[in-house]
């Protein structure tokens, strides 16, 4: 374990919050600082803006549009099941209903028909619904071959995506890809556009639309930069305004009813929420949950969601301490078993990762009705370090399909390819893959003197929320005299210590109060929040990592 640090602070030295920020920001290299305090309002950015072709793609839309709400045509809105593509789909649904189109949502089944577009989605929604133009929520940049069978099926296509695009693009009718952005956050600017060409901008478009839109946005682990960070910044302020009973219900059945909402409880109590439902079962129960107008339904939807979130964590530690006996420490670690339930390999393939330090793929079986070929569901993460979704389609000539992005992807192979797979994978990684890259690196914004901790320092940092990905909350790298230590929670799990006069927490870290000792010398990186109760205002430091 190694740590660093951007910048020191020496004992003698004085320093101010404005001076902290302006460091912090030069660090992250932030040119406009005006614009990264203060992002402006979603509602004054186009979609236009994002490339200058949008404006003539548009005017197509549109043109397709007012034809079929003429004709009375049924318009399928086609989501992803995830987090990001429920609210994103949401959002451009709702949109298209309330403006008098005759639309439908579909979900795909994880299970039976996987990611994205697939022939027999395609079949299932022209089946069902008939529809004359299909448009994508959070998917649809790679899939050439589907969206050619849907074109030829006499349905017109639209894309909204921000994955990577592969080697040769979709012959759709429009597409808007939007890298920047989550695949809600294209949903948002998308919906926002056709609403105000039909001339029906609402207001949930100030308030719902966004609070849905940072949901995704969050979930997806966008960097919270430029447009991504308006979109999280105004969203999260949106959630006291909202009257949907969907949200309303899930944060009242996640016990976070009334208290502020940061990127945490996002990140770890109401998009886990959503994202259960698509990993156990149907995620179009997520997506009426989030658009009932019933505050029965939305209680009983919530309260379902969360069950199924328990269940969700129950079944990924069983699976995690499974996975954990067939870990090989090489430079990149495959995990195969047929019992996993494939809506969470990404989960055990994220906290394998993450606990041994290496870019983690994880298969289990998935036999597809349309395919005649046993096959196998595939997800992958990464390190810092490591472009895993480009690795993977290196080798793609061993996979049905592939996409993702930097850190996660996810993939399709041929059983009969698996073992092929796994050889040519272990192979190119020992050759690309740097001891030195999965030497884990502990990084600090800021080595600093314990004694130059005060609240002035920690409120101006205030000015960088939101903090997410592409914009981590501020960490402190210090040292200083052990005064006190002691575990606490229900198994006594975490572990709370003071150095010098600084109160720090370490959470699931209880075991190594054995290993400490009033007046030890400690080393610590940690994070700093403002803790408010009865009125009152005191430091609270989060441990990210600390040593004798």
């Amino acid at each position: 374990m190694k740590i660093s640090f951007k910048y020191e602070i020496k004992e003698g030295e004085k320093i101010s919050g404005k001076e902290l920020v302006d460091r912090i920001l030069k660090q992250r290299n932030i040119k406009d600082v005006k614009e990264f305090i203060d992002p402006p309002s979603p509602l004054k950015v186009s979609i236009t803006e994002f490339e200058k072709k949008f404006g003539a793609t548009f005017k197509k839309v549109i043109k397709i549009l007012k034809e079929i709400k003429t004709k009375k045509q049924m318009v399928v809105v086609y989501t992803d099941y995830d987090a990001d593509g429920i609210t994103g789909g949401a959002i451009l649904w709702e949109t298209l209903y309330k403006l008098g189109f005759s639309a439908m949502p579909y979900v795909p089944d994880r299970k039976k028909e996987g990611y994205g577009f697939s022939l027999q989605g395609i079949d299932n929604v022209i089946k069902k619904f008939d529809p004359a133009l299909i448009i994508s929520v959070d998917h649809g940049i790679t899939k050439v071959k589907e969206i050619a069978y849907a074109k030829k099926k006499g349905v017109k296509i639209i894309v909204t995506d921000h994955h990577l695009k592969g080697e040769d693009l979709p012959k759709a009718d429009a597409i808007f890809h939007i890298p920047a952005l989550s695949g809600s956050g294209v949903a948002y600017f998308f919906a926002k556009e056709i609403s105000k060409h039909f001339k029906s901008l609402t207001n949930n478009f100030e308030r719902d639309y966004l609070a849905l839109a940072s949901i995704g946005t969050i979930a997806d682990l966008v960097p919270l930069l430029g447009p991504s960070r308006s979109l999280v910044k105004w969203g999260l302020e949106a959630f006291s305004k909202t009257n949907r009973p969907g949200i309303k219900h899930i944060l009242k059945q996640a016990g976070i009813e009334g208290r502020k909402i940061t990127p945490y409880e996002v990140g770890f109590i109401i998009a886990p929420r959503i994202n259960a439902v698509g990993r156990l079962s149907d995620a179009t129960d997520a997506l009426r949950l989030l658009c009932t107008i019933s505050e029965k339904r939305a209680r009983d939807l919530a309260q379902q969601i969360g069950r199924m979130n328990i269940d969700r964590q129950n079944l990924v530690e069983k699976s995690v301490e499974e996975a954990k006996q067939f870990v090989k420490k090489n430079k990149i670690i495959v995990l195969v078993s047929e019992k996993w339930h494939e809506g969470i390999i990404g989960l055990i393939a994220s906290k394998i990762a993450e606990e041994f330090y290496r870019p983690t793929i994880v298969m289990t079986k998935a036999d597809l009705p349309a395919s005649r070929q046993a096959v196998l569901k595939g997800s992958a993460r990464s390190i810092p370090t490591f472009h895993i979704t480009d690795f993977l389609k290196s080798l793609r000539e061993y996979l049905v399909d592939v996409g993702g992005h930097k850190q996660a992807a996810g993939f399709t192979i041929e059983k009969q390819k698996l073992s092929k797979f796994i050889t040519a994978v272990e192979k190119r990684a020992d050759k690309i893959i740097k001891d030195k890259d999965l030497e884990k690196v502990i990084a600090a914004d800021i080595k600093i003197p314990v004694s130059k901790i005060n609240l002035e320092l920690v409120r101006a940092l205030e000015k960088l929320e939101p903090f997410g990905v592409g914009n981590p909350r501020p960490t402190f790298l210090s040292q200083g005299k052990l005064m006190e230590a002691k575990s606490f929670g229900k198994t006594n799990n975490h572990l709370k210590i003071f150095i010098d006069s600084l109160e720090l927490i370490a959470f699931n870290q209880g075991e190594k109060i054995k290993e400490l000792s009033r007046g030890q010398k400690i080393k610590v990186v940690y994070s700093l929040e403002i803790d408010q109760w009865n009125g009152r205002e005191r430091l609270k430091g989060v441990i990210k990592f600390f040593s004798p």
